[in-house]
């Protein structure tokens, strides 16, 4: 397997890249669902409003302690990757707070 720039890829010992690729495909599933209206999602009224990393960091630690406490052990992997999904936008969400400094490291 090759990475994206061409690279042999390493052999990944907890199989990230197939968790990557299905976080990838949950995540854009979501701009299919009722959150992204007129390809607006609320999430982005929230941050831009000030409020996204209180409303990431709040939702991921709603998801990780709701984790294997409701519903089905598929509904706890779903909250696995809602709380995966949220950190991922309190990184753009830290990134643009933080675009002065250039340092995403």
């Amino acid at each position: 397997m090759y990475d994206l720039d061409g690279e042999k890829a390493p052999d990944y010992k907890f199989e990230e890249d197939i968790y990557v690729d299905e976080l990838l495909e949950y995540i854009s599933n979501t701009y299919d669902t009722h959150y992204s209206k007129n390809n607006f999602q609320a999430t982005e009224f929230i941050i831009d409003g000030g409020h996204g990393e209180g409303f990431c960091i709040g939702n991921i630690l709603k998801y990780a302690q709701r984790y294997g406490k409701k519903g089905s052990r598929q509904d706890a992997r779903k909250d696995l990757m809602k709380v995966l999904h949220y950190a991922i936008i309190q990184l753009y969400v830290h990134d643009l707070e933080n675009s002065s400094q250039d340092d995403r490291s």
